[in-house]
Formats: structure tokens, sequence, C-alpha cells
């Protein structure tokens, strides 16, 4: 079988540039001729393994950082993008869209924000939307959007906010609970936490100095919650140098990031990296026992295996994902290959949706996308309790799982042939280029179809070639 060449162009430039070497130098340091490094910081040529090893034994470069990251993700973004009937007679192929990715990925980044404000825009018309009528209105990306796209391109992982999260935990001492050493962070800095039945999960008065937890909730989320106001109340210069850097077109946009990092610092103090892949190793990601351990819900700890990126010390590559009874998507993140349509919900055939059948139990799939790569997925409901009779329960269904061959190494592959047969599933009907799918609820927007009158199928119409 031949191996599959490496271009990574963007990356070495990036590189590069982040040392402050000009290209002489860096030729020199890795052992090639200025005009070989052009050739490969343009993708003239692929990298060669003396080049990689050069990397690492020069730079300490995490080799698989040139494999992975936002490349795969501005494919699937702008095959989702180009699938809109706007570009039906100018869809490129797909070898354009990975040059352009791996080339031009500023470029790639400003076609996705051009056709989402086009989108916008389209629907804001045809809703006959605010935007007709007020003297404030604007037409620019959803806040939320924009936040979203900030976790998904840095990898889901904020390595400054990672670390301050596990040196926060480790100087309490082995062996003390978050809750504790949270709330002594807290009364050290003069705020009174005060437990409640009634009221909200979480309220915090800035002037009285007072945190009120619901007594209700369950004691992860009473963990978290208190985390999370210990990364507002210790962490905010570094909350706040990390929106700077991230440049968020809105204040609405940069708010909603302060609140998703101080989440993150909350579920990496109450999982503390190095600690936590230890242990995920140790249980071969057996995520009961891993909530045991950590006091952990098991959403949150399958969020936090999503999230093990380091560079020099990284877990399996997981993607995840939460949807709601109605087939939304709540939460997506992928460190794979997969990934997750921008609009609408997740692909029927996954069995992320067959959780809610099955309360309390995981379900296993061997799963096929249609660009032929394998996945072993695991999915389970979870239930949020209101703590009460009258009190809502939420209910949701979340979704984890890896390549293939990653598979062995969760107890979840045990007993399954990974060589057997794997279910056809995609990212959404839109894109996907199966002709022959039971479910697929609309066509796929870059075919043209054949409808026959005279004949039905599985779908009232032929997908053309």
């Amino acid at each position: 079988m031949a191996t599959q060449k490496l271009y990574a162009g963007a990356k070495l430039r990036e590189l590069r540039g982040r040392l402050g070497l000009t290209q002489r130098v860096f030729s020199d340091k890795l052992g090639v001729s200025l005009p070989y490094l052009n050739q490969m910081e343009n993708n003239h040529r692929p990298v060669s393994a003396g080049v990689v090893l050069a990397l690492a034994q020069e730079f300490g470069l995490d080799v698989t950082e040139l494999t992975v990251g936002e490349g795969e993700r501005l494919v699937s973004d702008m095959r989702e993008a180009l699938a809109d009937p706007v570009f039906a007679k100018a869809a490129p192929p797909l070898a354009d869209l990975r040059l352009a990715a791996s080339n031009a990925p500023a470029l790639a980044r400003a076609f996705l924000d051009l056709h989402r404000a086009y989108r916008q825009t389209h629907e804001r018309l045809a809703s006959l939307d605010e935007a007709l009528g007020r003297e404030d209105a604007s037409l620019r990306s959803s806040p939320w959007e924009e936040v979203r796209d900030f976790f998904h391109y840095c990898d889901n992982y904020v390595d400054a906010i990672d670390r301050a999260a596990e040196h926060f935990i480790s100087s309490a001492g082995p062996g003390k609970d978050p809750l504790f050493t949270a709330a002594d962070a807290l009364r050290k800095r003069g705020v009174d936490v005060q437990f409640s039945d009634t009221g909200p999960l979480r309220a915090f008065n800035a002037a009285q100095k007072r945190l009120d937890l619901s007594a209700r909730a369950a004691a992860p989320t009473q963990r978290f919650q208190l985390l999370y106001q210990v990364a507002l109340q210790t962490q905010n210069e570094l909350l706040e140098a990390t929106l700077d850097l991230a440049r968020f077109a809105t204040p609405e946009a940069r708010d909603i990031a302060k609140i998703g990092l101080a989440n993150y610092f909350a579920g990496a103090a109450l999982m503390p990296y190095r600690a936590f892949l230890e242990a995920a190793q140790a249980t071969r990601h057996d995520l009961e026992r891993l909530s045991d351990m950590f006091g952990a819900s098991i959403e949150q700890v399958a969020h936090r295996l999503s999230t093990l990126q380091r560079p020099g010390a990284k877990g399996v590559p997981f993607f995840f994902v939460r949807v709601d009874q109605a087939g939304t998507i709540t939460k997506r993140h992928s460190a794979t290959r997969l990934q997750f349509a921008r609009f609408g919900g997740a692909c029927p055939l996954w069995n992320v949706h067959r959780a809610f059948e099955t309360p309390g139990q995981f379900l296993r799939q061997l799963a096929e996308t249609p660009d032929g790569v394998r996945y072993f997925c695991l999915s389970r409901d979870v239930t949020k309790p209101g703590g009460a009779f009258l009190a809502p329960v939420r209910r949701y269904a979340i979704g984890l799982g890896c390549e293939v061959t990653h598979a062995p190494s969760l107890v979840y592959a045990d007993g399954l042939d990974l060589k057997g047969r794997f279910e056809p599933i995609g990212i959404s009907c839109r894109i996907c280029e199966r002709r022959d799918c039971h479910q697929r609820s609309v066509p796929p927007l870059e075919r043209r179809l054949k409808v026959d009158p005279d004949r039905r199928g599985l779908l009232p119409y032929d997908i053309a070639d």
C-alpha cells in the first residue's frame, strides 16, 4: 500500500514565523536547501521523513500537528457552504478545497465568513427580521457562532487556561475534594458560599460578595459551578488576555466567550490534564469509572476526553457531540477527521439518536462516512433532573467516538468485530453523496435529480451522476 504524502506548507510557514527565522536559517536547521524549503512551504513538495525528524529534534515540534488541525475542518466547512444552491454551477472539486485549506487557510476562513454573512442576510430578508425598518439594525455574525468557531479552530484546547486549572487544583494537595478546594479559594477572597433549596443553579452577588448554589443540584454540577466562579475570581486577567488575543467582533461574542473559557477552566480543574489522561489510559476510557474517580458527570467526562490535545501529551483523538430530543446539536467538537454539520442536525443513522430509546445504557456502533473513514461510536442518554417533583427535566444524548484504529484503547470495543460490518452514516443530507440512503431528508445540493413519475424507489427521485 502506497504511503500518503505529507503536505504541510502552511504549518511550516507558521512555525518559521513563530520562531522569527528567515528561510535561510530555517533551511540550515532542517538540513535542507533553501529552494527545497521554499517548495515545501508552497506545497510543491511533500515534507520528507528527515525534515519531520529535524522538526521534532531541533524545535520539539509534536509532529502530529503537521497532519491534524484546522485543515480538515476548513475542508468540511467549505464543502457544506458550497452545497448552497448559489454555488450550483461553480462548486470546485474536493482536491481544490484541500489545496485552499492547506495553502491559503486565511482565504478559506474569509470565504466562510462571507458565506455566513450572505446566509444570515438571506434568512433575515426571508423572515422579515429586524433588519427591516430599524435604524440600528446591522448584518453581522451571530456572537454564538463566532465563539463556537473560536473553540472549533483552536481544537477545543486552550493551553494557558488548561495549565492554570491544573496548577490551581494541584496546589491544594493530593486527595482534596475540588468542592472544598474551590470553596476555600472563594472564601479567601471574601466570597461567602451558601447552598439554597430555592433559586437558580448559581447566583453571584458582587456587591455582597455572596455566591448562592442550588442545594438540589447533583454534586458534579455543584463542583463545576464553584470552579466556574473560581475562574472568574482568580483567573480574570488570564481570561481577559485570552479574549484580547481572540479579537472577537462584538462585545456579545466576547462575553459569551468569557463564560466558555471559565467553563473550560472548571472542567480542566475538575479533571486535571495529566492525572486525567493517565486515568483514562489506565481504565481504557471507561466513562463510569472516570466519573467516580473525578467526581464528574458522564457528560463532563466525555467532553473532557475530547479536549486532550496538549502538544507532546495528546490522548486519543475523540469527537464529542450532544443532541437534544429534537435532534439539534447543542454541543459539538471533533479532534478527528469527522466534522459535524454547521447547519441542521446530525445524521439520523447515527446511534446517538437511538440513545433516548435505551435510557442508562451505552450503545456501540461501527460507522463509515462517505469519505471511507471508519469510526467506533459510543452514545448514551443523559438526564438532568430539576431536583423537585414539578421541576423540569432536561434530556440529551451524548456521542463519543474515534477512528476505528484507536478502538482497542476503549473498553467499550471489547467483543466487537472491528473488521465487521460498518453502518454507512453521513454528515448532513445537504452534502451527503450516498444515493441509496433510506433516511435521506432532503436531496444533496451538489447533484442534479432525475424524477420519474412511473417509478418509485426508496426516494421519490433519483440522484443523477
